[in-house]
């Protein structure tokens, strides 16, 4: 059985082949681009390790290690590039107050003592990023809709721990029953 780390996360997807010597376009889908660097690397989706060998942010290319001709990299067009939850865990820093989306996604969400339910998964709409809410099963039971969106930003997201597992808010209740 694997755990929650060995899980491939999709980052990238390489796209077509650029110039003489096997660079490619890199459509980077992950908001750490940094990890995208000289020797950083990912794995295809069979678990096989690939390599960038260099990187050029201004050209939106890579070159991978061991492909140094258009033919060679035609192979890899459209191939995505993943990584593990651990794997970023290594490679990104995150600011004070910033938390990876794997980790945010199963956290119960509270409004003061009431657990308005757990968060689902995280979409992003425009600018704003919003958690979807699986309404807790007693509020269910007391009428109110099964899911649920709050942005996350203030005022509504306050706390978040994530040791804990725990997310507090404000407003949350009033997001749900409006909605």
């Amino acid at each position: 059985m694997s755990s929650l780390s060995d899980t491939l996360i999709s980052v990238a997807t390489l796209g077509k082949t650029v110039g003489l010597k096997g660079d490619m376009r890199l459509h980077v889908e992950s908001d750490f681009p940094e990890q995208f660097r000289k020797g950083a690397e990912f794995l295809s989706k069979d678990r096989k390790p690939i390599v960038l060998e260099s990187v050029n942010e201004e050209r939106g290319t890579v070159k991978l290690q061991g492909v140094d001709s258009p033919e060679a990299a035609q192979r890899y067009v459209n191939q995505q590039l993943f990584t593990t939850f651990e794997s970023t865990r290594q490679n990104v820093t995150l600011a004070e107050g910033e938390y990876f989306w794997f980790d945010i996604v199963g956290c119960m969400v509270y409004e003061g003592m009431l657990c308005l339910g757990e968060v689902e998964e995280i979409e992003r709409i425009g600018a704003v990023d919003y958690l979807r809410i699986k309404t807790d099963i007693g509020l269910v039971l007391q009428g109110e809709i099964k899911q649920f969106l709050i942005p996350y930003q203030s005022p509504f997201v306050g706390q978040a721990d994530i040791a804990a597992k725990r997310i507090d808010v404000q407003g949350g209740l009033d997001l749900l029953q409006a909605s």
